[in-house]
């Protein structure tokens, strides 16, 4: 018998559709600040190798411990973190003493559909 539980998952914080594909209009002044936020926060290598990490993970989640070889020291490592879940790339939540990361589905979705372009005819 296993003490195991499923953990429910944490409603998103700041998950908010960034704007509508580029192809489509131009954005406006709040979705170009949005963007602006997420692309800066992307912009960084550090910062994408953990996004790509926490991404690409299994589970599509990941513990602070398993990401965090990324060549900097782990206050760097909480640095960069805290910036992608400001920009509003990264959930997370606290179990035990170890911090678990998600990217929201939500936001890679809206990502992709703003570098998405209308299919040719």
């Amino acid at each position: 018998m296993s003490n195991t539980k499923v953990l429910p998952l944490l409603e998103p914080e700041s998950v908010v559709p960034c704007c509508p594909p580029l192809t489509e209009r131009p954005l406006n002044a709040d979705e170009a600040e949005r963007t602006a936020k997420m692309f800066k926060a992307l912009g960084d290598p550090v910062r994408l190798r953990l996004f790509s990490a926490v991404a690409s993970h299994e589970g599509g989640e990941a513990c602070v411990c398993d990401i965090s070889d990324v060549g900097v020291s782990q206050p760097t490592v909480s640095h960069h973190l805290k910036k992608l879940k400001e920009a509003g790339l990264l959930t997370s939540e606290r179990r035990g003493t170890w911090v678990y990361y998600r990217v929201e589905p939500a936001v890679l979705a809206a990502m992709g559909r703003l570098l998405t372009t209308a299919a040719a005819a």
